[in-house]
């Protein structure tokens, strides 16, 4: 059974690709390579898989093509007889959300329907589609656990994430696809998105420049390592979702259904205070940061924390990498790619 990875060149996307071409499995990737941040940085993992698939004689089939493009992917499905999907593209960013509203209507709504669509036309057996801690929005229950109600978001991104899981539960009561959401808390690692903390961070502090610590530096964040999302990824591709006995309609729950349909939160479960993250940084550079503290921006929550116990249950996989191991395997990839790029 083929798989579709969306978003394929993208952080996650990658490094899930880069996994299965090294487990010799057969996939799809499509990207639109869009300008959201450096497109050559997502052109060297697409060269990356590429490599990867001719040492392990693995084709890598690849369509560039957004989710908006209803016929490229329809003809993506019926060529290819996609039956499992892991939807990782999406418009990123909370920021950028209060700049550009748009791109994320098209991408994260529009684009996502377009998917389902072609996910019913052909009878996909497992879709696993990326959600985001920032539906939490304002609530400051510690830790955010997937029976609460995120009926608040602070950022249109958060509200078209939180909007993916309403449209994919519907999808899954209809047609019967088994869809799991995942509320992924702040992932980083080597290849990650320049517009996140740690690439920031590590690229001004090589240069000798100012970070800018926002919140004055009270924030906490559940950062998690790529390789523990890209472990769960794997496991959850041979588990699809499934109704759930549990459920009560008398006292419904977000995060289970009569329908196979499944919200997790993916997350490391250990909350690290952004200035001990800092501290972890300039370990591993040798180097002194010097820090500009700033107001909280807008869309921005001071505290992330997951709750990590279901998903952990179901795949019985617990997110195992620290924080020093991360930042320091993140370091030496920068190190490398900009002294050969």
């Amino acid at each position: 059974m083929c798989i579709m990875i969306t978003g394929s060149i993208g952080f996650i996307g990658f490094h899930l690709a880069k996994r299965l071409l090294k487990d010799r499995v057969n996939f799809v990737g499509l990207d639109n390579i869009n300008d959201y941040y450096d497109v050559s940085l997502k052109i060297s993992r697409k060269k990356q898989l590429e490599k990867i698939a001719n040492e392990n004689e693995v084709k890598f089939n690849f369509v560039k093509a957004s989710l908006e493009d209803r016929e490229t992917l329809k003809s993506v499905f019926k060529k290819y007889k996609i039956k499992k999907v892991v939807n990782l593209a999406a418009q990123a960013g909370v920021r950028y959300s209060l700049q550009n509203p748009m791109a994320y209507i098209n991408s994260n709504l529009v684009g996502f329907a377009n998917l389902l669509e072609e996910c019913r036309s052909n009878s996909v057996d497992n879709l696993i589609y990326a959600s985001s801690s920032s539906v939490y929005g304002g609530n400051t229950n510690i830790p955010f656990n997937e029976k609460q109600c995120v009926d608040h978001p602070i950022s249109l991104y958060a509200a078209t994430k939180k909007s993916n899981e309403l449209m994919a539960h519907s999808y899954s009561h209809l047609y019967g696809i088994p869809s799991t959401g995942l509320r992924f808390f702040t992932v980083y690692g080597p290849w990650g998105r320049p517009d996140m903390a740690l690439f920031l961070f590590t690229k001004n502090i090589i240069e000798g420049k100012k970070i800018k610590v926002f919140n004055n530096g009270n924030m906490i964040r559940d950062f998690t390592y790529i390789d523990d999302i890209v472990e769960s990824l794997t496991r959850l591709l041979k588990k699809p979702a499934k109704s759930s006995s549990k459920f009560n309609s008398k006292m419904p729950v977000p995060n289970i259904s009569w329908a196979p349909h499944r919200i997790f939160n993916i997350g490391n479960s250990k909350p690290v205070e952004l200035m001990n993250y800092i501290k972890s940084l300039e370990k591993s550079l040798k180097i002194k940061a010097k820090i500009q503290f700033l107001p909280i921006q807008p869309g921005d929550v001071p505290i992330t924390s997951s709750d990590n116990t279901s998903l952990e249950k179901w795949i019985n996989f617990k997110p195992n990498t620290t924080i020093e191991e991360g930042i320091d395997s993140f370091v030496r990839w920068y190190k490398d790619y900009y002294e050969n790029n």
